[in-house]
């Protein structure tokens, strides 16, 4: 099965290439987020974080938080200031980003954590409600470390608990597909490259982008590591969607 195929490389490699990806490209992040995918992206994880909160859960975590934009939508649909809200990631200066954009807004408290999401310094069944957005794809697509992620985030969620994930996707449509792709190839790892000053990083995001699993796979992948049923919210056209998995 597709799903479960993994590019053979050393987990410990894996881990540094990510770590320094994601520690140099933070002051262009945001922006580069907003240009290439039009705005959508923001508009996307605000769903995806109604659909958390739509069970009404009192403990949530943003996992690979990045610059904090999902966890900013969480903050702000909490209205009632009771929610307790964490956001973790490995890269400081994603963090340090994030925590700048908290302190300019009117958010209730964020309890941000630098750590690895094979291993959370949380108890088991802490939260009822985590969150990943456009992250998933870097915990699993040919990663070494795809079953520690799984089998780290269902620990930590409670019984009945969610993960609510939106990512891109593979779309059905063989046209909105190609069109999907070339416009990865183009736009995001040759502009994007080239305007960010992040060439391989642009790269990385295109190529795991359009090589990334379908939604069925990502549906399957989440049954087998102990998820007992998976909901699929496809985005525009497929060429992203949201996934609620329950515990």
């Amino acid at each position: 099965m597709r799903v479960m195929e993994t590019k053979h490389e050393h987990p410990e490699d894996k881990r540094r290439s990510l770590y320094r990806m994601f520690t140099r490209v933070p002051s262009s992040y945001d922006l580069m987020n907003r240009l290439l995918t039009l705005g959508l992206d923001e508009r996307w994880r605000k769903k995806a974080a109604k659909k958390c909160l739509a069970a009404g859960p009192s403990r949530v975590m943003d996992l690979c938080t990045g610059t904090g934009d999902m966890v900013m939508h969480l903050s702000r649909l909490s209205k009632n200031g009771k929610r307790e809200l964490h956001a973790l990631d490995f890269s400081p200066p994603m963090l340090n980003l994030a925590r700048k954009k908290v302190a300019k807004k009117a958010l209730i408290p964020i309890r941000f954590t630098e750590g690895d999401a094979a291993s959370m310094p949380y108890e088991t069944g802490y939260f009822d409600a985590i969150t990943v957005g456009f992250a998933f794809r870097n915990l699993t697509y040919r990663n070494p470390h795809t079953p520690d992620h799984l089998s780290e985030i269902l620990r930590i969620i409670r019984k009945d608990g969610r993960l609510v994930i939106v990512e891109t996707a593979q779309p059905d449509n063989r046209l909105l597909k190609f069109l999907f792709r070339l416009y990865m190839k183009v736009f995001v790892a040759r502009l994007g490259g080239w305007i960010s000053g992040h060439r391989a990083a642009y790269r990385y995001l295109a190529y795991s982008a359009i090589h990334y699993y379908t939604p069925a796979e990502i549906k399957e992948l989440l049954l087998q590591s102990g998820f007992s049923r998976v909901e699929t919210y496809p985005l525009m056209g497929g060429i992203a969607a949201i996934y609620v998995a329950v515990k």
